[in-house]
Protein backbone atom coordinates (compact mmCIF):
# COMPACT_ATOMS: atom_id res chain seq x y z
CA UNK A 1 0.00 0.00 0.00
CA UNK A 2 0.82 3.42 -0.83
CA UNK A 3 0.47 6.81 1.11
CA UNK A 4 -1.86 8.80 -1.84
CA UNK A 5 -2.81 11.78 0.58
CA UNK A 6 -1.72 13.09 4.55
CA UNK A 7 -3.10 15.47 5.78
CA UNK A 8 -4.75 17.23 8.92
CA UNK A 9 -7.78 18.98 7.52
CA UNK A 10 -10.86 16.68 8.22
CA UNK A 11 -12.59 18.37 5.48
CA UNK A 12 -9.74 17.54 2.75
CA UNK A 13 -9.71 13.94 4.28
CA UNK A 14 -13.51 13.37 4.25
CA UNK A 15 -13.30 15.00 0.42
CA UNK A 16 -10.54 12.83 -0.78
CA UNK A 17 -11.90 9.74 0.68
CA UNK A 18 -15.44 10.55 -1.32
CA UNK A 19 -13.35 10.74 -4.61
CA UNK A 20 -12.16 7.39 -4.43
CA UNK A 21 -15.18 6.01 -3.60
CA UNK A 22 -16.36 7.44 -6.47
CA UNK A 23 -13.65 6.40 -8.88
CA UNK A 24 -14.56 2.69 -7.46
CA UNK A 25 -10.87 2.82 -5.96
CA UNK A 26 -10.58 0.64 -2.60
CA UNK A 27 -8.58 2.82 0.35
CA UNK A 28 -7.49 2.69 3.75
CA UNK A 29 -7.48 5.63 6.70
CA UNK A 30 -4.22 5.08 8.29
CA UNK A 31 -3.65 6.96 11.89
CA UNK A 32 -7.53 7.87 12.21
CA UNK A 33 -7.06 6.33 16.34
CA UNK A 34 -3.99 9.22 16.71
CA UNK A 35 -6.58 11.77 18.42
CA UNK A 36 -5.90 9.38 21.96
CA UNK A 37 -1.98 10.08 21.75
CA UNK A 38 -2.31 13.91 19.69
CA UNK A 39 -5.01 15.18 21.98
CA UNK A 40 -7.83 15.72 19.12
CA UNK A 41 -5.74 18.52 18.36
CA UNK A 42 -4.57 17.47 15.19
CA UNK A 43 -0.90 17.70 14.95
CA UNK A 44 -0.36 14.00 13.52
CA UNK A 45 -1.70 13.59 9.45
CA UNK A 46 -4.02 10.91 8.72
CA UNK A 47 -3.18 8.93 5.91
CA UNK A 48 -5.22 7.86 3.13
CA UNK A 49 -3.89 4.71 1.93
CA UNK A 50 -4.34 2.59 -1.79
CA UNK A 51 -2.78 -0.50 -3.22
CA UNK A 52 0.19 0.69 -5.39
CA UNK A 53 -1.73 -0.53 -8.46
CA UNK A 54 -4.21 1.92 -8.37
CA UNK A 55 -1.86 4.68 -7.29
CA UNK A 56 -1.60 6.20 -10.39
CA UNK A 57 -6.07 6.27 -11.06
CA UNK A 58 -6.09 7.68 -7.24
CA UNK A 59 -4.03 10.48 -8.39
CA UNK A 60 -5.52 11.01 -11.36
CA UNK A 61 -9.37 10.97 -9.83
CA UNK A 62 -7.44 13.57 -7.27
CA UNK A 63 -6.32 16.04 -9.92
CA UNK A 64 -9.89 15.71 -11.58
CA UNK A 65 -11.26 16.50 -8.41
CA UNK A 66 -9.05 19.99 -8.00
CA UNK A 67 -6.88 17.84 -5.04
CA UNK A 68 -3.67 18.05 -7.09
CA UNK A 69 -2.30 20.41 -4.35
CA UNK A 70 -3.28 17.41 -1.65
CA UNK A 71 -1.08 14.53 -3.33
CA UNK A 72 1.25 13.09 -1.18
CA UNK A 73 4.89 13.01 -2.79
CA UNK A 74 6.79 10.47 -1.47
Amino acid sequence: MIAILKTVNPATLNFAQAVLKEADIPFFLMDQNVSIIDGSIGIIPRRLMVVDEDADDARQAFVDAGLSEEIHKP
